[in-house]
């Protein structure tokens, strides 16, 4: 019987209780109509000579032991590569790191000369040519007060002149006894 012939059969026949309670009830009524573009594929035929697994398939997985030296050769010299590459970038990275704390240090001694992040702390030495900080003050306000003192003077004897010569111009101006 061909799907033509049974679609047509099976859309004819009377729908039974089972088809009024089957949600698909409705479409029981529709006749089928078959495609021309489809075709029932033909049924797959094993052939009569076809080859059974054998009990063990070990027979079947043969290793050729001619390269393995060929391969050990490679893996070896492809280790010795990657180790170099390894050792060439951490140092690299080593260098790299010693240049950032070498920049960091540089810029701590432009701040702070002779501080070492590391070290121990700073302590302050005694030059032979450098008085004591006590001596320096005491000298230091002397030479301020000296200092302030020469410039007062020098303001007093400009005033002094700026009076002279103000006092000349008038007695001139003035007409004679």
């Amino acid at each position: 019987m061909s799907a033509s012939s049974l679609s047509s059969t099976s859309s004819q026949l009377p729908p039974t209780e089972m088809d009024t309670s089957s949600p698909y009830a409705a479409a029981a009524q529709i006749p089928l109509i078959k495609a021309p573009s489809l075709r029932v594929p033909q049924p797959v035929e094993l052939p009569p000579d076809i080859h059974p697994l054998p009990e063990s398939v070990n027979e079947y997985f043969v290793y050729p032991f001619v390269l393995e030296p060929h391969i050990i050769t490679l893996e070896s010299s492809r280790r010795s590569t990657i180790a170099a590459h390894a050792a060439r970038r951490e140092a690299y990275l080593r260098s790299r790191e010693d240049e950032k704390e070498r920049r960091k240090r540089d810029a701590l001694r432009r701040i702070a000369p002779g501080f070492e992040p590391h070290g121990s702390l700073l302590v302050p030495t005694k030059n032979p040519g450098n008085p004591s900080p006590h001596q320096a003050g005491e000298l230091g306000q002397d030479k301020a007060h000296q200092r302030t003192r020469s410039v007062m003077d020098d303001l007093v004897d400009q005033l002094a002149a700026l009076e002279a010569a103000a006092s000349s111009k008038s007695d001139s101006s003035l007409p004679l006894l």
